[in-house]
């Protein structure tokens, strides 16, 4: 008798519960429930483009109130008092896009930072790419290996068959492609075995390349360029850059740029190969290492063997600044795509720089910190450590800053607040940025 009269009470307590739990799931009490106006309301109310942004992601319903309402344009304007009164509207791709990439401006500019390092190869990694938030690290132990830009975590290995050595490498959201001296390699993102190596040698002592799906262009010793068409599995197309050996690559849809050993650069049109121009440094002879394009402002970068930074206008073909950033060769120079502000460069000094792209001059100086400990986190297959980073003062002398706080930067590559470095060694660096905090 007292057991029932327990599962009775146990009963009514479970439905005095239940009926609690309506009064606040209720359909006259959900968010859902609310209607066009008041969710507007309270949307307007909202001070934060990433807040709308949450918002947007949670149901259809308030991601149409948002997008057809004009809370954004408002919220931009409030940002931006100039903008008030133009008759342009703003899509929110465009407005997000715009917003992240001054966060990132800022951030690389005046945040803090932060390098997570972790042992990537069996022997070492000279080279690294980084798109969408994955990164491709390589060159030294015939692997491939891909991460995760957030979490460093590992997420696939891509072996070089017949053991050949690659000498460059890119990849996208599909495939990856690698150059040895003489083939291509091509892989699926998906697959670790490869799904295509090139036949028979069109091109002999490939130096360098640069990957547009559906073309690879490869810059070889004897100064020619060959372009790969990846549906025929053929050269297409040979043209003549230099003549000296092509050191580097970058290609756009109408144009093929490509640095030599001699210290210039030129610029050919992409389908027939004509010579449209030659870049040439008021410091020559120097070798140029390495080049980076932005499509946005129409500007051409380059690294260069004697530590110069330079750039180009590619309308007028005119240098516009050319400052020597470092002591020691420069090895490797990037930005983020859509960013007009900093540059990112790495060499033989081991200093990370981040340049002014309109005025060449640099923005920071940053080393590995050693008054601080690092931390250890630890993954299902490699081991993280966390480590502070120190601010390089402009005139301070770099024969003071130890080398192993500051080995060679033999590759980077710029993403959404972020920079990966590689160092001629086993381990992978990413480093953080944060924006300042008001």
């Amino acid at each position: 008798m007292e057991a029932s009269s327990s599962r009775s009470r146990s009963r009514s307590g479970s439905a005095t519960l239940k009926r609690d739990r309506g009064v606040g799931s209720g359909s006259g009490s959900t968010a859902q429930s609310l209607n066009d106006d008041t969710l507007r309301s309270v949307f307007s109310r909202l001070d934060d483009h990433f807040d709308l942004a949450r918002c947007c992601a949670v149901c259809n319903s308030w991601n149409r109130i948002i997008k057809t309402t004009h809370i954004m344009r408002d919220l931009y304007c409030k940002r931006n008092p100039q903008a008030r009164g133009s008759s342009s509207d703003i899509s929110m791709k465009s407005y997000f896009e715009e917003l992240a990439v001054d966060e990132h401006i800022s951030a690389l500019s005046r945040g803090s930072s932060d390098v997570y390092q972790w042992t990537g190869h069996s022997m070492r990694a000279t080279l690294c790419r980084m798109k969408s938030g994955s990164i491709l690290t390589g060159v030294g132990d015939k692997i491939l290996r891909l991460w995760s830009a957030e979490s460093c975590k590992f997420m696939n290995e891509y072996n070089v068959p017949n053991a050949k050595t690659l000498v460059d490498f890119d990849f996208d959201e599909n495939k990856i492609v690698g150059l040895t001296s003489s083939q291509l390699c091509i892989w699926r993102r998906s697959e670790p075995r490869s799904i295509f190596l090139s036949g028979g040698a069109s091109w002999n002592h490939g130096l360098c390349m640069s990957y547009a799906d559906p073309e690879v262009v490869i810059g070889c010793e004897d100064g020619r360029a060959f372009v790969y068409d990846m549906y025929s599995r053929s050269c297409s197309r040979i043209f003549r850059l230099h003549s000296s050996p092509v050191t580097c690559l970058t290609i756009t849809d109408d144009l093929i740029v490509g640095g030599c050993r001699f210290g210039t650069i030129a610029i050919a049109d992409h389908n027939s190969g004509q010579k449209l121009g030659v870049l040439k440094s008021a410091f020559a002879p120097l070798e140029i290492r390495c080049l980076c394009l932005s499509t946005n402002s129409q500007l051409i970068f380059a690294g260069s063997s004697a530590g110069y930074a330079h750039c180009w206008d590619l309308r007028t073909l005119r240098p516009l600044w050319e400052e020597r950033v470092s002591p020691n060769v420069i090895y490797s120079a990037h930005h983020l795509p859509g960013d007009t502000a900093t540059l990112a460069v790495g060499g033989i000094d081991g200093v990370l720089r981040l340049v002014c792209q309109r005025t060449g001059d640099t923005i920071q100086r940053l080393v590995v910190d050693a008054d601080r400990q690092a931390e250890s986190t630890s993954t299902s297959r490699n081991q993280i450590e966390k480590k502070r980073v120190r601010k390089v003062d402009p005139d301070a002398r770099l024969d003071n800053i130890p080398r192993r706080l500051r080995p060679q930067i033999t590759s980077l590559s710029v993403g959404m607040k972020k920079i990966v470095t590689t160092h001629g060694e086993n381990y992978i660096r990413i480093w953080k940025f944060s924006p300042k905090s008001s």
